[in-house]
């Protein structure tokens, strides 16, 4: 054991005595009354809950388009919402600032201050819990469809308190994902019990009847994090989740950029995630899946732009995704003007909606192979985290770190070792360059070197960081693989 770390669910005493110390963290906590909100949430219309709406485009086949956006005051958030939900979006974000990620409110409340003053947002985001249970609510009733609260934070307890009585009904990160990407120092036993709380309070209200859906970040770095790294600890997340009483869990992956592996991840990634759930046990749980557009460079020119924004569509649709999270051709300028995420909206509706009536036959060869690898790779990961816990999930991924077990690629956390490799094939795919401490038996490692040296033969030169580096950069500069 590491200290007092453990997956087992919290007793609800337990869970209810820790709430005052959550609670008092800023004054806008005092706003919240559990019965209060449950109550409030059961009044709400029946389709502003994502989680039904993302059930029911898995039950249709359908990808639902959302993105991220937050501003700093209640009027700006909403005039943000209300453009984008009449330009094509099928859910709305809440996205939070940098201070309110760091639990700063000080800082928030001068940014807020400071905001009104200048007549514009002086904060790179939504700061819901300054703006309070009173400040969300105004927001979400002025909208027609759910809000996902978006975050970044290692401890996001009084931001979930705060949203969830504020009306919104989805929330995402966990104490894997939004600790080794967004953190350094801090170790993975303190937010892996911070997001206990977090997804027991989400089992809070499930066992009172309000589904809060929760969102996985499986882009993670967004920097050629292999299928493979992104699917376990996705998975490994909802497990943590159901544990808790999470009935309804989005698993992401970030878009690679190579069409079939792509399509094979997002497949993978929901029969993978419900064999889990049921094998461990949590047949509550309704998993659907959520895919990130390109996360990485991207090209300062817009047409260019809406070239990679147009393929991460078609390959969410292809895939079977429930939802895909939408760029902007702005995307590598900064933080883009709304007609700039009304323009990527637009552009993945309409190649979503062209791509509704065509398929990619499961039993095409490349396909196959792919699935059948991340399959691989994917199991040996998960089962090796659980017997380095001794069974015991929550001990096994602290534990799995430390070993290596779990990399994620050019993360900036210490509890990261940072020994994977990523690199392209020869089609762009994404394979390892040195697996680390990755538990790959001789198959996975063989099939990754052969691939790898397929691209060397073409490119006629040594696969090394060099050629790492030109991968990270070569989606921004227009290609995917280049000789």
């Amino acid at each position: 054991m590491i200290g007092d770390l453990s997956n087992k669910c919290w007793d609800e005493d337990y869970f209810l005595s820790q709430r005052p110390e959550v609670l008092n963290m800023w004054h806008t906590g005092k706003e919240v009354n559990l019965d209060e909100a449950v109550d409030y949430h059961k009044a709400m219309p029946y389709m502003k809950n994502a989680g039904r709406i993302l059930a029911k485009a898995k039950e249709e086949g359908r990808t639902c388009v959302a993105f991220r956006g937050g501003v700093a005051t209640e009027e700006g958030q909403i005039e943000l919402l209300k453009f984008l939900q009449y330009q094509g979006a099928d859910l709305l974000p809440a996205t939070c600032d940098s201070y309110t990620r760091n639990l700063r409110f000080d800082d928030v409340e001068k940014g807020l201050k400071e905001s009104y003053k200048q007549g514009r947002s002086m904060l790179n985001g939504f700061p819901a819990v300054n703006l309070g249970v009173k400040g969300c609510r105004r927001v979400v009733e002025a909208v027609d469809l759910p809000i996902t609260c978006k975050h970044g934070s290692v401890d996001g307890r009084i931001l979930a308190e705060v949203a969830f009585a504020g009306g919104m009904t989805d929330y995402n990160g966990g104490g894997i994902c939004f600790n080794v990407v967004y953190s350094k120092n801090i170790p993975l036993s303190v937010s892996l019990e911070k997001w206990q709380y977090v997804d027991r309070l989400v089992g809070y209200y499930a066992d009172r009847g309000v589904i809060i859906n929760r969102e996985g970040s499986g882009a993670l770095t967004g920097t050629l994090v292999p299928p493979c790294i992104s699917i376990s600890i996705g998975i490994i997340e909802a497990l943590l989740a159901a544990e808790q009483g999470v009935v309804a869990m989005d698993i992401s992956y970030g878009q690679g950029g190579n069409l079939i592996q792509d399509i094979a991840a997002i497949r993978s990634l929901n029969e993978l995630g419900d064999e889990w759930t049921q094998k461990m046990g949590y047949k509550k749980m309704s998993l659907t899946s959520k895919f990130d557009q390109w996360m990485g460079a991207f090209p300062y020119d817009e047409n260019s732009a809406y070239g990679v924004i147009v393929l991460g569509a078609a390959t969410a649709s292809l895939g079977g995704a429930q939802q895909t999270i939408v760029k902007s051709p702005q995307e590598a300028m900064g933080v883009p003007t709304k007609e700039a995420n009304a323009g990527g909206i637009k552009a993945t509706k309409q190649a979503i909606n062209m791509m509704a009536c065509q398929k990619m036959a499961e039993d095409n060869k490349e396909l196959k192979l792919e699935k059948t690898m991340i399959r691989k790779e994917v199991n040996a990961i998960i089962n090796k985290v659980y017997e380095l816990g001794d069974g015991d999930l929550a001990v096994g991924v602290a534990n799995s770190f430390e070993a290596g077990v779990l990399d994620v690629p050019f993360a900036p956390s210490i509890s990261n070792k940072g020994l994977a490799m990523p690199i392209r094939d020869d089609k762009g795919a994404l394979r390892f360059l040195n697996h680390g401490c990755l538990p790959f038996d001789s198959e996975i490692l063989d099939f990754h070197k052969e691939k790898i040296s397929k691209r060397e033969k073409l490119a006629n030169k040594k696969a090394d960081i060099n050629m790492v580096i030109e991968d990270i950069y070569a989606i921004g500069k227009g290609y995917l693989v280049k000789y």
